[in-house]
């Protein structure tokens, strides 16, 4: 089965089975969509993370004998990368900039043990140097996917989002760090969920003028479409790309209520196209 690293191959065959709907779009907007259907905000993400698996690949095909990566010390607590201006949500891969000495300590942690972290958005973007209480309490628990450092000294990182988690109490490190525990959905499969996730792939649809029906069954499978299985997921890919304040996508994080998320986000899509 084909997966991201497929995507310029999935953006023709999306293409050829579009023109014999006579449906026509260029190369850059198949590519678009693609990076879409995978919950990514547009190509440039995408080619990003496949240029992360890429660099990956290549550094473990050289390598003689990989190394695996020891487990995090008991007592040790989960590296945090704090974020000024970006709220991660699960599944998403980005793309983050590490200048600070006391995140970049965090980093170098994870990468020498299990390659957790968790992703964090601070209360007050200007805050230099935040302490634990300046964060907010639920973030998203994330793996580092590849890093480099620039020539400007700075750690340019590839991190996937996995599951939202809370910050339980401090661990004391030269960096910040805490013990974390999940934060568990709720209300994800049942009948209303179901009506909800039509109405707000639906909505998306319009809004981001984009038509899944009109993309055959077997290319569905292989773009890895929403899938009415998973409510949550939906709108977790959603919530990144919507046009909202930083607090706001924060609410959406922290709302663990599959049900009670999806109707915040098709209230935010109204709103947003009502303000266009």
């Amino acid at each position: 089965m084909r997966d991201f690293r497929d995507a310029k191959v999935m953006a023709q065959t999306l293409r050829e089975s579009l023109k014999t709907k006579s449906v026509s779009i260029t190369h850059s907007e198949s590519l678009e969509l693609i990076a879409r259907s995978f919950g990514l905000p547009d190509w440039n993400y995408l080619a990003a993370r496949i240029q992360a698996d890429q660099s990956a690949s290549a550094s473990s095909a050289a390598a003689v004998v990989a190394a695996v990566p020891a487990s995090m010390p008991p007592g040790a607590g989960v590296p945090i990368v704090a974020m000024r201006d970006l709220v991660v949500f699960p599944q998403m891969v980005a793309p983050i900039f590490v200048g600070r000495d006391k995140t970049r300590r965090a980093i170098e942690r994870a990468v020498a043990t299990d390659g957790r972290i968790l992703v964090v958005t601070q209360r007050r973007a200007a805050d230099d140097d935040p302490a634990l209480d300046g964060l907010y309490s639920v973030g998203v628990m994330a793996s580092v996917i590849h890093n480099t450092t620039l020539l400007d000294g700075t750690l340019k990182l590839f991190i996937s989002g996995h599951d939202r988690s809370v910050i339980v109490r401090p661990v004391e490190q030269d960096f910040l760090a805490a013990e974390v525990a999940p934060l568990e959905q709720t209300s994800g499969h049942g009948a209303e969920a179901v009506v909800l996730f039509r109405a707000v792939l639906e909505a998306y649809q319009r809004w981001a003028n984009v038509d899944f029906s009109a993309v055959p069954l077997g290319p569905q499978a292989r773009l890895r479409l929403p899938s009415m299985e998973e409510p949550g997921a939906l709108a977790d890919a959603i919530a990144p790309l919507l046009p909202i304040e930083i607090e706001q996508k924060q609410q959406l994080l922290e709302t663990a209520d599959v049900v009670a998320r999806l109707e915040a986000i098709l209230d935010l899509m109204k709103t947003s196209k009502n303000a266009a």
